[in-house]
C-alpha cells in the first residue's frame, strides 16, 4: 500500500487545517489507519487511529477534542481535521496503515507516507 499525504502548509495559531492521505490500493479498506507527527524530536507522536469500518477511533491526549480522523473507503482516503491549531502542533504529519489491533505505537504500522509539513505561527 502506498500512502501520500497532502494539505500541510503554514497557518496561524487558532486556524483550522485538513490533511489528506491517499492510498493506492483497494486493500486499503482492510487496514486501520493512523496519523502521527514528528517535530524536533526523533519520536513519532501518535495522534489518531480509525478502524477499517470507521466505527472506532482513538486519539492521542495532545489532540483529543481538537483533531478528528475520518476515512472514505470508496475513495481510498483518510482525513485529519485539525482545529484550534497551536505553535506546538508544528511538525511533519504522517499517515500510516496497520493490520494490527494495536494503534498507539509507530512500531505496529506497516506502511507510511512521506509526510506533509504543518507550520503554525504564533
Amino acid at each position: 500500500v502506498q500512502l501520500v499525504e497532502s494539505g500541510g502548509r503554514l497557518v496561524q495559531a487558532g486556524d483550522s487545517l485538513k490533511l489528506f492521505c491517499a492510498a493506492s490500493e483497494r486493500t486499503f479498506r482492510t487496514y486501520a489507519m493512523g496519523w502521527f507527527r514528528q517535530g524536533t524530536t526523533q519520536v513519532r507522536e501518535f495522534l489518531a487511529n480509525i478502524r477499517w469500518d470507521s466505527g472506532t477511533t482513538y486519539y492521542g491526549n495532545a489532540v483529543k477534542g481538537r483533531f478528528t480522523v475520518s476515512r472514505d473507503n470508496a475513495e481510498n482516503m483518510v482525513y485529519l481535521q485539525m482545529n484550534d491549531l497551536r505553535p506546538e502542533d508544528t511538525a511533519v504529519y504522517y499517515c500510516a496503515a496497520t493490520s494490527s489491533s494495536q494503534y498507539s505505537s509507530s512500531l505496529y504500522y506497516d506502511y507510511w507516507g512521506q509526510g506533509t509539513q504543518v507550520i503554525v505561527s504564533a
